[in-house]
């Protein structure tokens, strides 16, 4: 009878694992996101500039995204972290980390040197390389939501 109880307790151990993993990276990521977002809603202005030294938008265009892409961001962050509306957050931001890198990708192949301006001045010191990294890794994260189908982890 021990040993049963055992079993299921070592069973119950190995499936809980993936769920802790899983908890930990979404508030891992989630956490990005909220601070990316905070950052951003203090200074639109800044972040309207850094949106148009990739040379995509027009200023119009780049001060609209810059007031509510940062309040998204903040948003779906949260989501992650309280595993509320977990799914649409993960949707958008995978949407806003291709378009994301997709831009940042062609502004450099455009020979233009942008600073993302994700992280305020935090940022500034990393390369080319290094966000292009955080970025991958990030999207990685989300996609395995994506795709990882699981019950409701609360």
């Amino acid at each position: 009878m021990a040993e049963a109880a055992q079993i299921t307790t070592e069973a119950t151990a190995a499936r809980a694992w993936p769920k802790v993993v899983r908890r930990i990276l979404a508030f891992v990521a989630g956490a990005i996101f909220v601070y990316a977002g905070v950052i951003k809603v203090f200074d639109p202005l800044r972040f309207a500039s850094d949106i148009t030294n990739y040379q995509i938008l027009p200023w119009a265009v780049a001060v609209r995204l810059a007031f509510f892409l940062p309040w998204l961001e903040l948003w779906c962050g949260l989501a992650l972290i309280f595993y509320r509306l977990f799914r649409g957050a993960v949707v958008l931001m995978v949407a806003m980390m291709l378009v994301f890198i997709g831009a940042s990708i062609i502004a450099k192949l455009r020979g233009i040197d942008v600073s993302c301006g994700c992280f305020g001045s935090a940022s500034s010191n990393l390369s080319f390389t290094s966000h292009l990294v955080l970025d991958f890794s990030l999207l990685a994260v989300l996609l395995i939501f994506w795709f990882w189908r699981s019950p409701a982890i609360r």
